[in-house]
Protein backbone atom coordinates (compact mmCIF):
# COMPACT_ATOMS: atom_id res chain seq x y z
CA UNK A 1 0.00 0.00 0.00
CA UNK A 2 1.38 3.36 -1.31
CA UNK A 3 1.40 5.98 1.71
CA UNK A 4 -0.30 9.15 0.79
CA UNK A 5 1.94 12.03 2.73
CA UNK A 6 0.06 14.76 3.11
CA UNK A 7 1.98 16.01 6.41
CA UNK A 8 3.86 19.54 4.49
CA UNK A 9 5.64 20.20 1.12
CA UNK A 10 8.87 19.45 3.02
CA UNK A 11 8.24 15.86 2.94
CA UNK A 12 9.56 16.13 -0.92
CA UNK A 13 12.08 14.59 -2.72
CA UNK A 14 14.91 15.32 -5.12
CA UNK A 15 13.32 15.18 -8.85
CA UNK A 16 15.35 13.17 -10.92
CA UNK A 17 16.55 16.27 -13.06
CA UNK A 18 17.72 17.64 -9.50
CA UNK A 19 19.77 14.39 -8.39
CA UNK A 20 21.76 14.36 -11.85
CA UNK A 21 22.37 18.34 -11.18
CA UNK A 22 23.97 17.56 -7.79
CA UNK A 23 25.99 14.90 -9.20
CA UNK A 24 27.18 17.41 -11.85
CA UNK A 25 27.92 20.43 -9.76
CA UNK A 26 30.21 22.46 -10.27
CA UNK A 27 32.22 23.48 -6.89
CA UNK A 28 33.96 25.71 -5.40
CA UNK A 29 35.21 27.64 -1.39
CA UNK A 30 31.30 29.48 -0.83
CA UNK A 31 32.66 31.19 2.40
CA UNK A 32 35.57 32.81 0.02
CA UNK A 33 32.77 33.25 -3.07
CA UNK A 34 33.74 31.11 -5.31
CA UNK A 35 31.47 28.47 -5.69
CA UNK A 36 30.06 29.23 -9.11
CA UNK A 37 26.76 27.40 -8.76
CA UNK A 38 25.77 28.88 -5.97
CA UNK A 39 27.17 32.31 -6.92
CA UNK A 40 24.29 31.62 -10.20
CA UNK A 41 21.76 30.76 -8.04
CA UNK A 42 21.85 33.56 -5.90
CA UNK A 43 21.94 36.00 -9.18
CA UNK A 44 18.85 33.81 -9.95
CA UNK A 45 17.39 34.60 -6.89
CA UNK A 46 18.15 38.06 -6.66
CA UNK A 47 16.28 38.86 -9.93
CA UNK A 48 12.99 36.88 -9.14
CA UNK A 49 12.94 39.37 -6.44
CA UNK A 50 13.71 42.52 -7.61
CA UNK A 51 16.54 42.93 -5.40
CA UNK A 52 20.38 43.33 -5.71
CA UNK A 53 21.78 40.86 -4.03
CA UNK A 54 20.74 37.32 -2.38
CA UNK A 55 22.29 34.84 -0.04
CA UNK A 56 21.83 30.83 0.19
CA UNK A 57 20.75 29.72 3.56
CA UNK A 58 20.64 26.60 4.96
CA UNK A 59 16.73 27.08 5.95
CA UNK A 60 14.16 29.15 6.32
CA UNK A 61 14.46 29.42 10.02
CA UNK A 62 17.89 30.60 9.92
CA UNK A 63 17.06 33.07 6.90
CA UNK A 64 14.30 34.81 8.89
CA UNK A 65 16.57 35.03 11.86
CA UNK A 66 19.63 36.63 9.56
CA UNK A 67 17.31 39.15 8.17
CA UNK A 68 16.51 40.14 12.28
CA UNK A 69 19.97 40.06 12.88
CA UNK A 70 20.92 42.24 10.23
CA UNK A 71 17.94 45.04 10.11
CA UNK A 72 17.75 45.21 14.11
CA UNK A 73 20.43 45.74 17.47
CA UNK A 74 20.05 44.44 20.66
CA UNK A 75 16.99 45.94 22.50
CA UNK A 76 14.91 46.75 19.59
CA UNK A 77 11.54 45.83 19.17
CA UNK A 78 10.00 43.78 16.06
CA UNK A 79 5.88 43.61 14.78
CA UNK A 80 5.47 40.24 13.77
CA UNK A 81 2.18 38.31 13.28
CA UNK A 82 0.27 36.53 16.37
CA UNK A 83 -0.20 33.68 14.11
CA UNK A 84 3.44 34.12 12.42
CA UNK A 85 5.63 31.20 11.64
CA UNK A 86 8.96 33.07 13.31
CA UNK A 87 6.39 33.74 16.47
CA UNK A 88 5.71 30.19 16.61
CA UNK A 89 8.46 27.46 15.31
CA UNK A 90 11.66 29.44 14.95
CA UNK A 91 11.97 28.79 18.71
CA UNK A 92 12.15 32.29 19.67
CA UNK A 93 16.10 32.75 17.85
CA UNK A 94 15.34 36.69 17.74
CA UNK A 95 14.96 36.95 21.14
CA UNK A 96 17.17 34.25 22.48
CA UNK A 97 20.07 35.13 19.73
CA UNK A 98 19.36 38.75 18.75
CA UNK A 99 18.00 40.55 21.92
CA UNK A 100 15.25 41.72 19.75
CA UNK A 101 11.99 42.08 21.16
CA UNK A 102 8.82 40.29 19.79
CA UNK A 103 6.00 42.36 19.61
CA UNK A 104 2.66 40.42 18.08
CA UNK A 105 -0.15 41.91 16.25
CA UNK A 106 -3.47 39.73 15.51
CA UNK A 107 -3.55 38.04 12.36
CA UNK A 108 -6.64 37.79 10.22
CA UNK A 109 -7.82 34.89 8.78
CA UNK A 110 -6.09 35.65 5.56
CA UNK A 111 -2.73 36.11 7.75
CA UNK A 112 -3.37 40.31 7.52
CA UNK A 113 -2.03 42.86 9.91
CA UNK A 114 -4.06 45.03 10.48
CA UNK A 115 -2.39 48.61 9.10
CA UNK A 116 -4.23 50.64 11.58
CA UNK A 117 -3.04 48.14 14.50
CA UNK A 118 0.74 48.92 12.88
CA UNK A 119 0.98 52.08 13.28
CA UNK A 120 -0.38 52.14 16.83
CA UNK A 121 2.45 49.37 17.78
CA UNK A 122 5.09 51.77 16.92
CA UNK A 123 6.88 53.16 19.65
CA UNK A 124 7.75 56.73 19.98
CA UNK A 125 11.05 57.68 20.81
CA UNK A 126 11.29 57.23 24.95
CA UNK A 127 14.02 56.32 26.76
CA UNK A 128 11.69 53.83 28.78
CA UNK A 129 10.40 51.96 25.26
CA UNK A 130 12.80 49.58 23.15
CA UNK A 131 13.13 51.16 19.50
CA UNK A 132 10.78 49.62 17.04
CA UNK A 133 12.83 49.07 13.74
CA UNK A 134 11.09 45.93 11.68
CA UNK A 135 7.81 44.94 10.54
CA UNK A 136 7.52 41.44 9.43
CA UNK A 137 5.09 39.50 6.86
CA UNK A 138 4.60 36.17 5.80
CA UNK A 139 3.43 35.34 2.16
CA UNK A 140 2.07 32.40 2.17
CA UNK A 141 0.56 32.10 5.48
CA UNK A 142 1.19 29.05 6.94
CA UNK A 143 -1.00 28.85 10.04
CA UNK A 144 -3.98 30.73 8.30
CA UNK A 145 -4.23 28.12 5.63
CA UNK A 146 -2.22 28.75 2.70
CA UNK A 147 -3.42 32.23 2.58
CA UNK A 148 -1.92 34.95 0.28
CA UNK A 149 -1.19 38.49 0.83
CA UNK A 150 -1.78 40.33 -2.22
CA UNK A 151 0.55 43.10 -3.35
CA UNK A 152 -1.29 45.96 -2.50
CA UNK A 153 -1.87 45.26 0.93
CA UNK A 154 2.26 44.36 1.17
CA UNK A 155 3.23 47.79 -0.78
CA UNK A 156 0.23 49.90 1.79
CA UNK A 157 2.23 48.31 4.70
CA UNK A 158 5.82 48.60 3.30
CA UNK A 159 4.63 52.64 2.68
CA UNK A 160 3.44 52.90 6.58
CA UNK A 161 6.63 51.64 7.48
CA UNK A 162 8.85 53.41 5.31
CA UNK A 163 7.35 56.23 6.09
CA UNK A 164 8.19 55.92 10.24
CA UNK A 165 11.44 54.86 9.84
CA UNK A 166 10.78 51.07 10.09
CA UNK A 167 11.87 48.45 7.88
CA UNK A 168 9.85 45.35 6.28
CA UNK A 169 10.80 42.12 6.33
CA UNK A 170 8.89 39.21 4.03
CA UNK A 171 9.30 35.24 5.15
CA UNK A 172 8.58 34.71 1.44
CA UNK A 173 8.51 30.87 2.57
CA UNK A 174 5.96 29.84 -0.14
CA UNK A 175 6.17 33.14 -1.70
CA UNK A 176 5.73 31.71 -5.27
CA UNK A 177 2.29 29.85 -4.30
CA UNK A 178 1.60 33.12 -3.45
CA UNK A 179 2.12 34.38 -7.34
CA UNK A 180 0.91 31.47 -8.81
CA UNK A 181 -2.31 31.71 -7.48
CA UNK A 182 -2.69 35.82 -7.57
CA UNK A 183 -1.07 35.57 -11.80
CA UNK A 184 1.26 38.21 -10.67
CA UNK A 185 5.00 38.15 -11.26
CA UNK A 186 6.55 37.37 -7.87
CA UNK A 187 8.59 40.18 -7.49
CA UNK A 188 5.48 41.89 -7.54
CA UNK A 189 4.82 40.67 -4.09
CA UNK A 190 8.35 41.73 -2.58
CA UNK A 191 9.88 44.74 -4.69
CA UNK A 192 8.91 46.93 -2.10
CA UNK A 193 9.97 44.86 1.19
CA UNK A 194 13.33 45.82 2.49
CA UNK A 195 14.07 41.86 2.55
CA UNK A 196 12.44 38.81 1.63
CA UNK A 197 13.30 35.12 2.18
CA UNK A 198 11.92 32.44 0.23
CA UNK A 199 12.31 28.52 0.41
CA UNK A 200 13.34 25.67 -1.97
CA UNK A 201 12.53 23.17 -0.14
CA UNK A 202 9.12 23.27 0.02
CA UNK A 203 6.62 23.22 -2.95
CA UNK A 204 9.95 23.78 -5.37
CA UNK A 205 10.64 20.41 -4.30
CA UNK A 206 14.89 21.04 -3.44
CA UNK A 207 16.10 18.75 -0.59
CA UNK A 208 17.44 21.68 1.32
CA UNK A 209 18.24 25.57 1.14
CA UNK A 210 16.32 29.24 1.49
CA UNK A 211 17.10 32.06 -0.45
CA UNK A 212 17.50 35.86 1.73
CA UNK A 213 17.35 38.57 -0.57
CA UNK A 214 17.58 42.39 -0.55
CA UNK A 215 20.43 45.48 -0.75
CA UNK A 216 23.98 44.41 -1.70
CA UNK A 217 24.64 46.19 1.64
CA UNK A 218 22.26 44.33 3.47
CA UNK A 219 23.65 40.49 2.13
CA UNK A 220 27.03 42.01 2.63
CA UNK A 221 25.72 42.32 6.70
CA UNK A 222 23.54 39.18 6.38
CA UNK A 223 26.53 37.13 5.13
CA UNK A 224 28.73 37.51 8.17
CA UNK A 225 25.60 36.77 10.56
CA UNK A 226 25.07 33.39 8.20
CA UNK A 227 28.61 32.76 9.46
CA UNK A 228 28.09 33.45 13.28
CA UNK A 229 25.24 31.11 12.98
CA UNK A 230 27.41 28.35 11.37
CA UNK A 231 26.11 28.70 8.41
CA UNK A 232 29.46 29.61 6.40
CA UNK A 233 29.01 26.53 3.77
CA UNK A 234 31.60 25.24 1.67
CA UNK A 235 31.19 23.53 -1.90
CA UNK A 236 27.76 24.45 -0.96
CA UNK A 237 27.07 24.15 -4.83
CA UNK A 238 26.43 20.58 -3.98
CA UNK A 239 23.07 21.49 -3.21
CA UNK A 240 22.65 24.86 -4.49
CA UNK A 241 22.19 23.02 -7.58
CA UNK A 242 18.63 21.41 -6.83
CA UNK A 243 17.51 25.14 -6.16
CA UNK A 244 18.90 26.26 -9.50
CA UNK A 245 16.50 22.88 -10.73
CA UNK A 246 13.65 24.16 -8.52
CA UNK A 247 13.59 27.77 -10.34
CA UNK A 248 14.22 26.47 -13.58
CA UNK A 249 10.94 23.68 -13.51
CA UNK A 250 8.99 23.99 -10.48
CA UNK A 251 7.44 26.94 -9.95
CA UNK A 252 5.18 26.58 -12.82
CA UNK A 253 3.77 23.57 -11.97
CA UNK A 254 2.46 24.94 -8.39
CA UNK A 255 -0.72 25.09 -9.82
CA UNK A 256 -1.44 21.71 -9.95
CA UNK A 257 -0.29 21.56 -5.91
CA UNK A 258 -3.39 23.91 -5.87
CA UNK A 259 -5.82 22.40 -7.95
CA UNK A 260 -5.13 19.30 -5.51
CA UNK A 261 -5.49 21.00 -2.26
CA UNK A 262 -9.06 22.30 -3.69
CA UNK A 263 -10.16 19.27 -4.65
CA UNK A 264 -9.20 17.45 -1.74
CA UNK A 265 -11.30 19.85 0.35
CA UNK A 266 -14.55 19.30 -1.63
CA UNK A 267 -14.14 15.77 -0.95
CA UNK A 268 -13.31 16.22 2.81
CA UNK A 269 -16.43 18.40 2.98
CA UNK A 270 -18.52 15.33 1.44
CA UNK A 271 -17.40 13.47 4.65
CA UNK A 272 -19.58 12.57 7.38
CA UNK A 273 -17.58 13.98 10.42
CA UNK A 274 -14.89 15.88 9.07
CA UNK A 275 -15.87 20.36 8.61
CA UNK A 276 -13.07 22.45 6.60
CA UNK A 277 -11.81 25.26 8.71
CA UNK A 278 -10.84 27.80 6.25
CA UNK A 279 -13.50 29.36 3.92
CA UNK A 280 -11.24 28.72 0.82
CA UNK A 281 -8.20 26.97 -0.35
CA UNK A 282 -6.25 29.57 -2.49
CA UNK A 283 -3.03 27.55 -2.33
CA UNK A 284 -1.40 23.96 -0.97
CA UNK A 285 -2.62 24.07 2.56
CA UNK A 286 -6.53 22.06 3.70
CA UNK A 287 -7.17 22.60 7.17
CA UNK A 288 -9.81 20.32 8.30
CA UNK A 289 -11.70 19.39 11.69
CA UNK A 290 -13.78 16.69 13.49
CA UNK A 291 -17.59 17.31 14.34
CA UNK A 292 -18.07 15.64 16.26
CA UNK A 293 -16.68 12.24 16.60
CA UNK A 294 -13.93 9.93 17.03
CA UNK A 295 -11.04 11.31 19.24
CA UNK A 296 -7.86 13.00 17.54
CA UNK A 297 -6.09 10.13 18.83
CA UNK A 298 -8.30 7.51 17.34
CA UNK A 299 -8.69 9.43 14.04
CA UNK A 300 -4.93 9.45 13.58
CA UNK A 301 -4.01 5.94 14.62
CA UNK A 302 -6.61 5.27 11.79
CA UNK A 303 -5.10 7.27 9.27
CA UNK A 304 -1.60 5.51 10.01
CA UNK A 305 -2.73 2.53 9.69
CA UNK A 306 -5.05 3.48 6.51
CA UNK A 307 -1.55 4.72 4.92
CA UNK A 308 -2.88 8.37 5.29
CA UNK A 309 -0.30 11.15 7.04
CA UNK A 310 -1.62 14.54 7.83
CA UNK A 311 -0.38 17.19 10.35
CA UNK A 312 -1.19 18.27 13.33
CA UNK A 313 -0.02 20.98 15.87
CA UNK A 314 -0.69 22.44 19.07
CA UNK A 315 -3.89 21.55 18.94
CA UNK A 316 -5.04 23.25 15.66
CA UNK A 317 -7.11 21.72 13.11
CA UNK A 318 -5.02 18.96 10.72
CA UNK A 319 -3.52 20.47 8.16
CA UNK A 320 -2.74 18.58 4.68
CA UNK A 321 -0.30 20.23 1.89
CA UNK A 322 -0.15 18.81 -1.75
CA UNK A 323 2.90 18.54 -3.30
CA UNK A 324 4.55 17.21 -6.64
CA UNK A 325 4.64 13.98 -5.08
CA UNK A 326 1.15 13.76 -4.70
CA UNK A 327 -1.34 13.12 -8.17
CA UNK A 328 -4.78 13.47 -8.22
CA UNK A 329 -5.19 10.03 -8.09
CA UNK A 330 -3.67 9.83 -4.90
CA UNK A 331 -5.67 12.72 -3.76
CA UNK A 332 -9.09 10.53 -4.58
CA UNK A 333 -7.40 7.25 -2.67
CA UNK A 334 -6.43 9.46 0.33
CA UNK A 335 -10.09 10.44 0.39
CA UNK A 336 -11.53 6.89 0.28
CA UNK A 337 -8.99 5.97 3.29
CA UNK A 338 -10.14 9.10 5.07
CA UNK A 339 -14.22 8.27 4.62
CA UNK A 340 -13.34 4.43 5.21
CA UNK A 341 -11.27 6.02 8.72
CA UNK A 342 -14.68 7.93 9.98
CA UNK A 343 -17.02 5.29 8.75
CA UNK A 344 -15.18 2.92 11.12
CA UNK A 345 -14.73 4.58 14.02
CA UNK A 346 -17.12 5.19 17.20
CA UNK A 347 -19.45 8.65 16.86
CA UNK A 348 -19.76 10.31 20.32
CA UNK A 349 -22.97 12.29 21.06
CA UNK A 350 -22.67 16.13 21.56
CA UNK A 351 -22.88 17.39 24.66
Amino acid sequence: MKVIDLRSDTVTHPTPEMRRAIFEAEVGYDVYGEDPTVNRLEMMAAARMCKEAALFTTSGTQGNLIAVLTHCNRGDEIIVGDEAHMFWYEVGGAAALGGVTIRTLPNDSCGRLNPDDIERAIRDRDIHYPETTLVCLENTHNRCGGTVLSADYTDEVCRLAHTRGLKVHLDGARIFNAAIALGVPVLALAENADSVSFCLSKGLGAPVGSLLCGSKDFVERARKFRKMLGGGMRQAGIIAAAGIVALETMVDRLVDDHANARRLAEGLAGINGITLAQDSVPTNIVMFELSPGPSTAEFMEGLREGGVKVGLRDGRPFRAVTHYMVTSSDIDEALARIEAVCARLPRRPQK
